[in-house]
């Protein structure tokens, strides 16, 4: 009978550490992470992007599609390559960070294509008190010490009502995202 009982606690403690193995939290690494845009008219384009924003990552590798990925902009960290149109971008015409300090993204599920060895993100992406649903495609690197979410998509500016210059300024805006977390 107390071989049964070790035996059993044994199981459970193996078990367990399989299943914990599965899953598991990497540590973001913000001084290697960055998040920039690209807006653009007829006559150029102008980039920009955050100083300043966290991510969360629940990383399963037997199953991807059970992993989840949080990311939180301090929108008044943004910066552009020109500091008027940094002070345009701030006010009420596109971010007014004064009023929405931050943008946040969840993920609802991840569709894992193993034939091309890519994921895509689903979630919403909150920006101006404006919930909406994007996909994120992503080729992650997994190594033993690191996971690299690398990301270039569109978004189109005016679902969260940022309409300002429409006709003028690009509806798409090019989104690059570079998310490096430590394991």
């Amino acid at each position: 009978m107390m071989m049964q009982r070790v035996a059993l606690m044994l199981t459970l403690v193996c078990v367990s550490s399989v299943v914990a193995s599965a899953e598991e939290k990497p540590t973001f690494d913000s001084e290697r992470s960055k998040i920039t845009f690209i807006g653009a008219k007829p006559d150029g384009k102008h980039e920009g992007g955050f100083k300043k924003f966290t991510a969360e990552a629940t990383l399963n590798v037997e199953d991807p599609s059970k992993g989840s990925l949080k990311i939180e902009i301090d929108a008044t960290s943004l910066w552009s390559d020109a500091d008027k149109l940094t002070n345009h971008l701030k006010n009420p015409d596109f971010f007014d960070v004064r009023k929405h300090p931050k943008i946040t993204f969840e993920s609802t599920k991840i569709e894992h294509d193993a034939s091309q060895d890519k994921v895509n993100i689903v979630g919403h992406l909150t920006m101006l008190g404006k919930k909406v649903e994007v996909t994120i495609p992503s080729m992650p690197k997994l190594t033993e010490d690191m996971l690299v979410l690398a990301a270039n998509f569109d978004i189109d500016r005016t679902k969260w009502g940022m309409t300002y210059g429409k006709g003028k300024i690009n509806d798409e805006v090019a989104i690059r995202a570079l998310l490096v977390f430590k394991r």
